[in-house]
């Protein structure tokens, strides 16, 4: 196991909300000994009591109480160590990661960094047996993706990269391969002869949030879709891997992305919807138009929500569609996989008998199970609905906490692989294409709405 983490980027809010609560998680649960060491750097001109402060407020305010006691925050706090640093000179990031043994290096950073850090990487020299980690969006387009793959692997090998999603360490997101795997009576149905439709959807009702330096030049569909969205979609329709090693399991993800129909500018335009928010409401917030927002270039055209209708052309899928949905500054949080079966052949009850399909629902946030059935009410010949639901038990870890986990002990199964880094992008390429060409308006939706309207209304 790995005993050091250098952080580049750890004054931001990805280490703040995520990395931070982690890493005293990890510590409550006993898998961080007294010798693991975390340097963290930026641009701050900080010293490392001053950054310990902020260590201190950081878990403080995003913390889990149960895992930050102040025992755990004070060897948090103690386990760390600030330097500032410009992360893409060679020379100061050896310094950063000059030490005896190997170290992970975690690019708490925005994407548009990472070719000049990892050369930076390259030219300072990493430690044998070290480990980069980074963050999604990996590249901002296939072109772009295959030239950071190319410097990556001038660094380390593929089996020391970490490019992690950490929505494939949520409990229910690997609650899905279980269901389908260990349950005959699903894996049996598990095709388009059985389902109609699958939505992967992630509505927010949470708004920009002073994220525009970041969101504003990425957007929905990049942000959402083209990592976490189509990491769902290859746990969904993957077949059923040989092992749980990291060979298997992702070599079957990236048959999904393989046999994804790349659709045509023309397709895109009719199976794709863009849209950004206008003023409203949400509960008791009134939130401002996203052009209105601090940071917010209007001329962008940066959209707030993005929905992708997906065909796979594969034995089990031909008929099936995927439909990815995301959204901001919605009226509800809806974050979930429906699986929607198709209907009985035949009802042997009164003819205006309105019998929806049954939809097995696996909730991302709040983590949980539901099945909707039809059962017969009063009198032999109504029908009412049923909801079949289960709780999931806690996480033992939160999902960043998992991933660190695995970085530290080098298991790359929840880490997505280059080439599947590159096959994301080939399926959502002529989607950027339309958009960036107009031939798929740009809605708009008030805060608080269910999105834009549909289509006909």
């Amino acid at each position: 196991m790995i005993n050091r983490l250098v952080v580049l980027g750890a004054t931001g809010d990805l280490t703040a909300r995520y990395l931070l609560p982690a890493l005293a998680a990890l510590r409550t649960a006993g898998h961080l000994g007294d010798d693991f060491r975390v340097t963290g750097t930026s641009r701050e001109d900080w010293d490392s009591p001053r950054y310990r402060k902020w260590v201190a407020a950081a878990l403080g305010e995003f913390g889990d109480g149960d895992r930050s006691s102040p025992e755990v925050v004070r060897s948090v706090m103690e386990a760390t160590d600030y330097r500032p640093a410009d992360v893409t000179n060679p020379s100061e990031v050896a310094a950063l990661i000059a030490g005896e043994g190997p170290c992970a290096v975690y690019l708490a950073l925005p994407p548009a960094l990472f070719p000049a850090v990892v050369t930076a990487l390259r030219d300072a020299g990493l430690p044998p047996g070290s480990r980069i980690v980074l963050e999604k969006p990996f590249g901002e387009d296939l072109a772009s993706a295959r030239r950071l793959n190319g410097l990556l692997a001038e660094v380390a090998p593929e089996q020391a990269l970490f490019r992690v999603d950490h929505f494939l360490a949520m409990t229910t997101v690997q609650n899905v391969l279980g269901s389908r795997l260990t349950n005959r009576v699903l894996e049996s149905i598990w095709n388009s002869t059985h389902i109609e439709r699958v939505d992967i959807v992630w509505d927010e009702t949470l708004a920009l949030e002073g994220r525009a330096g970041y969101y504003d030049g990425v957007g929905a569909l990049k942000d959402i879709v083209q990592n976490h969205l189509l990491q769902l979609l290859c746990v969904v329709a993957m077949e059923p891997p040989i092992t749980l090693s990291e060979r298997d399991l992702r070599d079957r993800k990236v048959d999904v992305l393989r046999s994804v129909r790349v659709p045509t500018e023309a397709e895109a335009a009719r199976h794709t919807r863009r849209a950004r928010y206008l003023a409203g409401r949400i509960g008791d917030r009134e939130v401002p138009s996203y052009t209105d927002e601090a940071g917010v270039d209007p001329a962008r055209r940066t959209e707030t929500y993005a929905e992708v209708e997906l065909r796979l052309d594969s034995w089990r899928w031909s008929g099936t569609t995927f439909r990815l949905r995301t959204g901001k500054a919605l009226g509800r949080d809806r974050k979930e996989v429906a699986v929607r079966f198709r209907t009985v052949p035949h009802l042997p009850f009164e003819p205006d008998s309105a019998v929806p399909p049954n939809v097995l629902r696996f909730g991302l946030e709040p983590e949980g199970l539901t099945l909707d059935l039809t059962g017969v009410g009063p009198g032999y010949q109504t029908l009412m609905p049923l909801s079949l639901a289960a709780r999931m038990e806690p996480p033992r870890l939160p999902a960043y906490g998992r991933l660190l986990l695995d970085v530290l002990h080098g298991d790359p199964t929840l880490s997505i692989r280059g080439d599947e880094a590159e096959e994301s992008w080939r399926v959502l390429t002529p989607v950027l294409s339309a958009w960036e060409w107009d031939l798929v308006p740009l809605e708009e939706y008030p805060a608080g709405s269910d999105g834009p309207p549909p289509r006909g209304d």
